[in-house]
Formats: structure tokens, sequence, C-alpha cells
């Protein structure tokens, strides 16, 4: 009973850290659809840019033998890699933004939704053949220490993984909740047209989001990075559509159901691997979405909201 109960606990660990990672994904999908109705499937490929743009800046930053010569510079040279990788891909979904998504603004639903898949395919693309089509190595230049918590190992990364994550988290939902910007977030997701009249810069809250999302996509694909040990340029694709079903299970639109069905994700993914087959692992994410929808359509914290006719 103690073996099995250790081996849930390890796999708890696995999940929650699995689970955040997917959580902060698909709080961009999230963000976007709640305030334009739009699915941005090029947001997958923001996980890929934001881990290439920290590889590079640590890369860079760490043969400057400050960075490297004690404790306190290292942790500068991980807070400035997040740093400038966050900001350069919010800045890059600000551009994606501006001349894919905002002329097409008006029209059809389908016209933005296929203006994303094309940008998907270019940013991919643009990895393949500018960088490279070979995983890349991440470094780690910290040690990595493992402890014994019950029955289960956990390491020093992935605490690093499961407290940032979690405290991005908050601080994106505090900001969202309490901050005048996050007001207006609320507002325009609400009715975008009354919300301009009544003084609310739409464009700048939509800019905004897309800043927001993609750099808080880029700090999980540094993290797959560190996790896993490498990168590549479509290393975003699993990992997006697993984003995107943990925003549907929670309720897209829905900051705390992201977040929420993020970790039951990766919760769910790691069980199965475990105890099914880790052939089925990237299955029971579709199969959860299903159930999901088929008794609680609006997701798990969604409003079902009645049709008026």
């Amino acid at each position: 009973m103690s073996a099995e109960l250790g081996i849930i606990a390890q796999q708890f660990v696995n999940g929650i850290t699995l689970g955040g990672m997917y959580a902060l994904l698909a709080l961009g999908y999230t963000l976007v659809y709640g305030i334009l109705l739009m699915i941005n499937f090029a947001h997958a490929e923001m996980f890929m840019f934001g881990a290439y743009v920290g590889l590079f800046t640590l890369q860079g930053l760490s043969r400057i033998a400050f960075f490297t010569s004690s404790g306190p510079a290292l942790l500068l040279l991980y807070v400035l890699t997040f740093l400038i990788a966050m900001i350069a891909t919010g800045i890059l979904g600000v551009v994606i933004e501006r001349f894919a998504y905002r002329p097409l603004r008006h029209a059809p639903r389908l016209a933005p939704l296929i203006s994303a898949i094309g940008v998907s395919l270019f940013l991919q693309n643009a990895a393949l053949l500018w960088i490279s089509s070979r995983s890349l190595p991440f470094p780690v230049l910290f040690e990595v220490r493992t402890f014994r918590i019950g029955g289960a190992s956990i390491s020093s990364m992935q605490i690093l993984i499961i407290v940032t994550t979690i405290v991005l988290m908050l601080v994106l939902d505090s900001f969202v909740s309490r901050t005048r910007l996050g007001k207006s977030m609320r507002a325009t997701s609400q009715d975008r047209d009354t919300a301009g009249l009544m003084g609310i810069d739409i464009n700048r809250v939509i800019a905004l989001t897309f800043f927001i999302g993609p750099a808080l996509g880029a700090a999980a694909g540094i993290f797959s990075g560190m996790y896993y040990g490498n990168i590549k340029y479509n290393m975003g694709f699993i990992p997006g559509i697993k984003a995107f079903t943990a925003a549907v299970v929670g309720g897209i639109g829905n900051l705390r159901g992201a977040m929420l069905g993020g970790f039951l994700i990766g919760l769910l993914e790691s069980l199965a691997a475990a105890y099914i087959s880790t052939g089925y692992k990237d299955v029971i994410a579709f199969v959860v979405l299903i159930i999901v929808l088929i008794f609680k359509p609006g997701g798990l914290l969604g409003e079902s909201v009645a049709e008026k006719v």
C-alpha cells in the first residue's frame, strides 16, 4: 500500500509540474478568446519562440563571467533570460495582432481563424529553415537536487517550475481583477462596443492581451526546455493542443478555469502514463474534453448561458 501511495504521490508531483506549463499556455488562449471570441492557433508557436529566445539569451549571457561567478549572479542570469524572452515574445504577439488579426476584426469569424493557422505555419517553418530542424540542447547551469517528500521524489527544477507558474498565474489574476487596465480588459470582454463608447481604448486593450498571453507562453516554453533538456521547431504543437483543451475544459474565457484545466490535464496525463500506458497519455486529454463537453459544455468553471429566442 505504501509503495502504491508513493507512485500516486510521484505522479501527482509530475502532473502538477506538467499542468503548470499547460496552464500558462492555456491562459493565452483564454485571454484572446475572452476579448475577441477568437481561437489564436498561432499561440502554440509563442511557446516555441519563447524557448528559442530563452536559449539564445542564456547562451549569450552565460559567456559573461559575471553571470556564472556566484549564486546571486546565476539567479540574475535566469531572471534576465525569462524577462528578455517574455518581452520579445510579447512584442511578437502584438505585431501579429496588428498585421494579421486587426485588419480582419470585422471580417467573418472564419477569416481570422485561417489567418491564425497561416501565422502558425509561417512561424514553425521559419524556425525550421532559419534556426535548425534538429533538437537543440537547453542547458541548465545550476545543480538540480532531488528531495524526498513522503514516497515521492521532487527535484529543485520541479519546485522552480511549480512555484514560478503559480506566482505568475496569481499575478495575472490580481492584475485582471484589481488594476485599471485589468478592468478595461474585463469591460472589453463583456461588451467591446460599449467599452469603446465609455472611453476605453479597445486597440490598446487588445494589444495588451496579445502581449500578456505570448509572454506567459514564452515562460512555459523556457520551462519546457529546462525540464526536458531540449527544444525543437515543432515543440509547441502537442502542448498547444493540450493547453487549448485545458482552456476549454476549464471554461474558455475564464482565467481561473484555464488554470484549473491546465493542472487537471497535467495530472490526468501523468496518471494515465503510470497506470494505463505512455502511448495513451496524449489521448486522455481529448477523452476528458469530450466528456466535459457532453456533460458541461461551458467547461468546469464556465457559465451556461441560455439562448434567447
